[in-house]
């Protein structure tokens, strides 16, 4: 047994149809699956950005039916994730068309270690870096 590849990183949100607004009208991804999850209200809901559908991003919101604690811990994390890092090819253009659309950014581009970087985040506080590596 081995582990093949990951294929689906979950982001926790309140509400699934704002965050899917959100990552599609703001960040321009598109969706992949939109599945009914059988005997609930919820639903599979993926996204990933245009150019990469190796890895699709879970838009997860605590269901009905689980554990009350799980549901209550899973809440207390939402906006309080990993930061997530994707890359641009220039991090200073893609920062100006997304502070536009509305996307607030915590940091604006900056030199690091690794290049261009900025911090932004998402309807619920959850943080992305957009990073622009040297050529």
């Amino acid at each position: 047994m081995a582990i093949n590849k990951l294929i689906i990183t979950s982001v926790l949100v309140k509400d699934q149809d704002e965050a899917l607004k959100f990552y599609i009208e703001k960040l321009g991804f598109e969706k992949n699956l939109d599945l009914p999850i059988p005997n609930t209200n919820e639903r599979w809901l993926t996204i990933s950005p245009k150019n990469q559908k190796e890895i699709q991003i879970l838009l997860r919101k605590p269901r009905a039916g689980e554990n009350e604690l799980i549901i209550k811990e899973m809440n207390d994390k939402i906006g309080k994730g990993s930061l997530w890092t994707f890359s641009t090819d220039n991090c200073e253009e893609t920062y100006h068309e997304l502070a536009s659309k509305g996307v607030n950014f915590v940091y604006p581009p900056f030199k690091s270690v690794a290049g261009t970087e900025a911090i932004f985040e998402d309807l619920y506080g959850n943080r992305f870096s957009l990073l622009e590596i040297p050529k």
